[in-house]
């Protein structure tokens, strides 16, 4: 049963940071059993979850980047309301997870409070679910994510942020417009024993000296719609409607991956350059130029530094991570490993200026924001600036020459042709 709680509607601050310009009504609150724990049961954030292959389904029940045993499922201050996935049969059998793992702590032996959709726009309007989780097709997430914070949910959403520029910039405007919580899946900023943190801290800190150069380990990359095909039949349980979502329609053909349509590494690399962008502090613009050396993107920022979309020279290929070069030295940074050269630089202290957002916990930060309304370490904003960098980099690749950007008004100089690249046309029912 749900309850109308405004105690715990002001707990989580809904609407209280959006005065006048957020418009959308919060009138009901989520609420759940009385089960045993820290978090009173009028306390608890209502969520739904998108998407339950490998990396939903690890959010949800545990996995090996959630770094919480049992996933969000298993967090006292979370109650799971919704589950929703293309295929129904996925989401049924999530549901009855949910269910069973209720029902195992519930005095009654019995839960039934979690509903199970094919489609976000028939969850979207549950005014008992305070926050989304989004882990579905990269094509779609974006969108997913725009038409959550329109309808006035918190969106916890993986990579790729979008797959356009102009989609990400209306997914990071409407965020802003609507004063949602919005955290991005680039949880390096938070895991990992703080080493990108501390790798950024130094190298904004001078530690290294003047910073020169910053290798991403990753070229760019961008979307294609699949070309038409023979139809076949969609099989029962299976919602391809929702599956297309804003691509060009085309026919079923047997294939709800999550991992299509993309060329360069459109999910690994924007957690490269993620961190290649705080450690420029650079999380609310991007370059202005982008050449090619060898098909490799190479970006100029307006402070001079450049970016190389690969690794450094003599290295090999390594996890999520950057090598950033300056006069004095260097920092590499992976999730396995963080060093310097000269090996004295990592004994140094940061300096006040050069301390950055601290955060242990990607998921704890999400939860954290959404009851105090504060920014994430990975908010929309940031998330989109980064995703954009690698999206500008696949589109001088596939244009073969050298670009100029305006990252204050997020298009090009002069460049018609560039311009067309930005966006996609959305079909009318998931149009953002």
């Amino acid at each position: 049963m749900h309850t109308t709680s405004l105690n715990r509607r002001q707990l989580l601050g809904r609407g209280l940071a959006a005065g006048a310009a957020c418009l959308t009504p919060y009138l009901v609150p989520a609420s759940s059993l009385g089960l045993d724990g820290a978090t009173p049961p009028s306390d608890r954030i209502g969520m739904g979850f998108v998407g339950l292959g490998g990396q939903g389904g690890g959010h949800l029940f545990g996995g090996s980047w959630t770094y919480l045993p049992g996933g969000y499922l298993a967090r006292g201050d979370v109650q799971v309301l919704a589950v929703c996935d293309v295929q129904r049969q996925r989401a049924q059998e999530g549901k009855a997870r949910v269910e069973k793992h209720y029902a195992e702590r519930s005095a009654a032996g019995s839960y039934h409070g979690c509903t199970a959709f094919t489609d976000i726009r028939d969850m979207l309007p549950r005014q008992d679910i305070d926050a989304v989780l989004i882990a579905a097709s990269y094509h779609a997430q974006g969108v997913l994510a725009t038409h959550a914070v329109r309808a006035g949910k918190d969106v916890y959403c993986e990579k790729p942020t979008s797959i356009t520029i102009q989609w990400g910039r209306a997914l990071a405007d409407a965020v802003r417009a609507h004063a949602r919580v919005y955290q991005a899946g680039t949880q390096q900023r938070s895991e990992y024993g703080g080493k990108f943190r501390r790798a950024v801290e130094l190298v904004r800190s001078g530690a290294i000296g003047r910073l020169e150069r910053v290798y991403s380990y990753q070229v760019g990359g961008g979307f294609q719609p699949p070309p038409p095909g023979p139809e076949r039949p969609i099989p029962d349980g299976v919602n391809w409607e929702a599956y297309v979502g804003p691509l060009p329609w085309f026919p079923y053909d047997g294939n709800t991956g999550a991992h299509r349509f993309g060329w360069g590494d459109i999910n690994w690399g924007q957690h490269h350059y993620d961190i290649v962008q705080w450690g420029l502090a650079a999380d609310r613009t991007g370059p202005v130029e982008i050449r090619l050396q060898g098909g490799t993107p190479v970006y100029r920022y307006a402070s001079g530094v450049e970016v190389v979309g690969s690794p450094p020279p003599g290295s090999a290929w390594d996890e999520g991570g950057a090598c950033f070069v300056g006069t004095q030295g260097k920092i590499t940074v992976h999730r396995n490993k963080l060093f310097s050269d000269p090996p004295e630089i990592l004994k140094q202290l940061p300096t006040a200026a050069g301390r950055v957002y601290h955060s242990d916990s990607h998921s704890g930060n999400f939860l954290e924001c959404v009851r105090t309304r504060q920014r994430t370490i990975s908010d929309a904003e940031t998330a989109h600036r980064a995703n954009s960098v690698l999206l500008l980099g696949g589109i001088a690749m596939r244009l073969g020459r050298t670009l100029r950007w305006d990252p204050e008004h997020e298009r090009f100089l002069d460049d018609p042709a560039a311009d067309r690249m930005l966006s996609l046309a959305a079909r009318e029912p998931w149009r953002v």
